[in-house]
């Protein structure tokens, strides 16, 4: 059988596995319910980096299923090495994901099954030290933070492989810029790229062929900018450190999007009440923001009107990790019913039931997190 045949099949192979999920699990020993989703997180080890796969079950509680090799390198390091929103993506209909390999420069895709990942293979990312990956549609565009900034895109082919578009590249304001998060509008026309060195929010304009427009330029309303994501009618939602030696300063910005790319702040910057937020999330709906606050050990609400404008929930805490947990990225299922955080100081995964206001309650962790020891990237469908 050819590679391409063989492909085809096997994804259509996952689409039938998709539909008897419950069974699969069943007889793989998991308990007699449905799994209805899954969770992913990354150990970026620069030995072997691996995916850890956990079936989410119907309470929100995981699984652990499988750990699967990237074939790359991670970077090492302790906490937060990559000092990156994203290093993991979910194509839109769940069936591949997509991890960066920041010690080897390639990016891993893999096929999405009940059972366990299956890699595909890897491809270069384009630039040095891939920290973050972004998906609209079939396209992927990639953050290289190594030595000249840059962000490359990527066309995900019928088989799930990754063929690189060319004059994709796009360089940032400077070599150096630190960037740490990228992420694609809802209708897929705009992209935005952030700079925690120059502070700068850079935004770009999509063309049919998937390259960008020249780099648009925006300092970031407050400072401190870390990540950035999209929200509908192209609201921009952007979480920052806030002020070198404020307490508890991080803050949420959002800002409207022109044509031109060009941003205007809406909401310039709510306060979370945490310190060191660096990492946020949306759910499915975009009716809620959350943002996790590592260095209290807290996780920020607020409600996000269709305007763009930000309203904390009330109390703006809506939930408190256990001392230590030093939580960084978020994740939440995609039927919008739980929130999951990657807590890298305790070696956890927190979990979290969503309620219908925006307040969060707790429903326990799943271990696999090996604590200080570099983890880094998680998502959730």
């Amino acid at each position: 059988m050819d590679r391409l045949k063989y492909m085809n099949y096997q994804i259509v192979s996952h689409r039938l596995l998709l539909a008897c999920a419950g069974t699969v699990f069943a007889s793989a020993g998991f308990a007699q319910t449905t799994a209805p989703g899954a969770v992913f997180i990354m150990n970026n080890s620069a030995k072997k980096n691996e995916v850890i796969q956990y079936a989410r079950l119907a309470t929100g509680a995981l699984v652990e299923v499988r750990t699967v090799a990237t074939g790359g390198r991670g970077s090492g390091g302790v906490t937060d090495p990559l000092e990156s929103q994203g290093a993991l993506a979910l194509s839109q209909d769940h069936s591949m994901l997509f991890a960066v390999n920041a010690g080897s420069g390639d990016i891993s895709s893999f096929l999405v099954f009940p059972t366990g990942l299956e890699l595909l293979g890897r491809v270069p990312s384009g630039g040095a030290s891939p920290v973050a990956i972004a998906i609209y549609g079939n396209l992927l565009y990639v953050l290289n933070s190594g030595v000249s900034s840059n962000v490359t895109g990527f066309e995900i082919e019928a088989t799930g492989e990754l063929r690189q578009i060319p004059d994709s590249t796009r360089f940032l304001s400077t070599n150096t810029s630190g960037a740490a998060s990228i992420s694609f509008s809802a209708d897929g026309k705009f992209f935005a790229v952030t700079e925690r060195l120059t502070n700068n929010l850079d935004t770009f304009n999509v063309f049919a062929d998937g390259t960008l427009s020249p780099i648009v330029t925006n300092a970031a309303a407050v400072p401190g900018l870390f990540s950035v994501l999209f929200a509908p009618n192209d609201v921009v939602v952007a979480v920052s450190t806030g002020a070198a030696g404020a307490t508890n300063g991080s803050l949420l910005s959002t800002y409207s999007t022109a044509a031109s790319a060009a941003l205007t702040p809406i909401t310039p910057g709510a306060a979370t009440l945490g310190a060191a937020a660096c990492w946020h999330v949306l759910t499915p709906n975009s009716r809620f923001v959350y943002a996790s606050n590592s260095a209290s050990g807290t996780i920020s609400g607020f409600a996000l009107a269709a305007s763009g404008v930000l309203s904390a929930i009330p109390g703006t805490i809506v939930a408190t990790n256990p001392t230590g947990s030093t939580n960084l990225e978020l994740a939440v299922s995609a039927d919008g019913r739980f929130l999951y955080s990657l807590n890298v100081g305790t070696g956890v995964i927190g979990i979290f039931s969503i309620q219908t206001d925006g307040t969060l309650v707790s429903a326990g962790a799943a271990g696999g997190v090996t604590p200080g020891a570099g983890f880094e990237g998680i998502v959730a469908y």
